[in-house]
């Protein structure tokens, strides 16, 4: 180490340490060797190997099975309001880059592959909305969230408010209550409803970042939705889980013939049904409150194929490695659904979006599902999360997002 160190040190296991100097950031519990009782909960501390070898710098986390999320392999940085300035600037000149003129509605800072470990920040339009993770993090969200705000008004997007929607579960094992609301700025602003409208790939979404799923809106499928697109022209499309019925809206801005959007959520069926009529669409779609799954058994054993395209874009079926089992089999038993539902010659959009369902396990699924179903899939295109969710290689769980565009033939 370059400078002088103030603060805590935690000994690391050769396991720990080992992860730790493949790049990821971070440190379970169980690999820490040093005594954590006094220190305070949120604080910095250093991590060194059983040899003293600095690792870096990260948040302590007394109650998280992750003990330590590192936020930087430099000994020479300050952890000040320079630091945190710096790391969202950096992500926001990424999302100029990869996104162009799509920063409307993004993803301004993903978590660890931002080096702002268990913070989420979307953007949606003229609104902010955050997701803490991390109790150090929110600890200092004082200082960070008012920088956010100030780094992108900056560049001359104007921001009317920042919503937290820290009503995740995830929070309760940081240590952290449940809670969803306006962030009160020291500038004393009303920012009014909690409700924007957002436009992407040409269509346009109320998005209520108070009641919606997550964040409010899924940003990660926007180019995916554009592929589902490309390919919908004169066909009759069905697509299973719509929820905001963004698939359907952009297979029906493609020219798709019809559209038939399913989802169990009576109320998901209606915020799709608002967004067709926002964007003059409704007169060629038509909306189904009903279990994907019944519908999809009940179709394929009618004997007839009235859809040239299915789109399976469920919520993830496994958030954890306990469970990757069962998740399986849901994932199995929906594709192989839709395959023998789609003519030969129909296309086959379908989706994980868990981590827990790695690549190499969808792909072994996905080979079952048309074995049983008695096709071949010729692949046309394989996809992954948005740009503004970037995946880092050395962090495995910023990669969760597959999608794979097939003819069945």
């Amino acid at each position: 180490m370059k400078a002088e160190r103030s603060f805590p040190q935690l000994t690391i296991t050769k396991k720990g340490s080992r992860v730790a100097q493949g790049g990821h950031p971070w440190i379970y519990a169980d690999e820490v060797i040093t005594a954590q009782d006094e220190l305070p909960n949120g604080c910095l501390v250093d991590a060194l190997t059983e040899n003293g070898r600095y690792l870096g710098t990260g948040f302590l986390s007394k109650q998280s099975k992750i003990r330590v999320r590192l936020l930087s392999r430099n000994a020479n940085d300050r952890f000040d309001e320079a630091f945190w300035r710096r790391r969202i600037q950096y992500a926001w000149d990424y999302r100029k880059t990869v996104m162009g003129d799509d920063i409307g509605c993004c993803r301004v800072i993903f978590g660890e592959a931002d080096g702002l470990p268990g913070l989420t920040v979307d953007r949606f339009s003229d609104l902010l909305v955050v997701q803490c993770l991390s109790y150090g993090m929110e600890q200092r969200k004082d200082m960070i969230y008012p920088l956010l705000r100030e780094t992108l008004e900056k560049d001359g997007q104007r921001i009317r408010g920042l919503f937290e929607r820290n009503d995740n579960a995830l929070r309760e094992r940081e240590g952290l209550s449940q809670q969803k609301g306006w962030y009160r700025f020291s500038t004393g602003d009303n920012p009014g409803l909690p409700v924007t409208e957002i436009v992407e790939n040409g269509i346009r979404y109320l998005v209520d970042v108070e009641n919606g799923q997550k964040t409010g809106f899924f940003l990660d499928q926007k180019y995916n939705r554009l592929a589902v697109a490309r390919l919908s022209k004169n066909k009759h499309v069905l697509d299973c889980f719509t929820h905001t019925g963004s698939f359907a809206l952009n297979a029906a801005r493609g020219g798709a013939a019809h559209v038939t959007a399913v989802d169990i959520s009576d109320t998901a069926i209606q915020m799709a049904k608002e967004n067709a009529i926002r964007n003059g669409l409704d007169e060629r779609m038509d909306f189904l409150t009903a279990d994907v799954f019944d519908l999809l058994t009940e179709l394929s054993s009618s004997g007839q194929k009235p859809y040239d395209l299915i789109i399976l874009d469920p919520p993830a079926f496994t958030k954890s490695r306990k469970t990757a089992a069962n998740a399986e089999r849901g994932y199995h038993e929906i594709n192989y659904r839709a395959m023998k539902l789609l003519p030969r010659g129909g296309y086959l959009a379908t989706a994980s979006c868990s981590h827990f369902m790695p690549s190499e396990q969808f792909v072994s699924m996905l080979r079952s599902a048309s074995a049983d179903a008695g096709v071949s899939l010729r692949q046309i295109e394989v996809r992954q999360q948005a740009a503004d969710h970037p995946v880092l290689w050395n962090v495995p769980e910023t990669d969760y997002l597959k999608f794979y565009l097939f003819q069945v033939v």
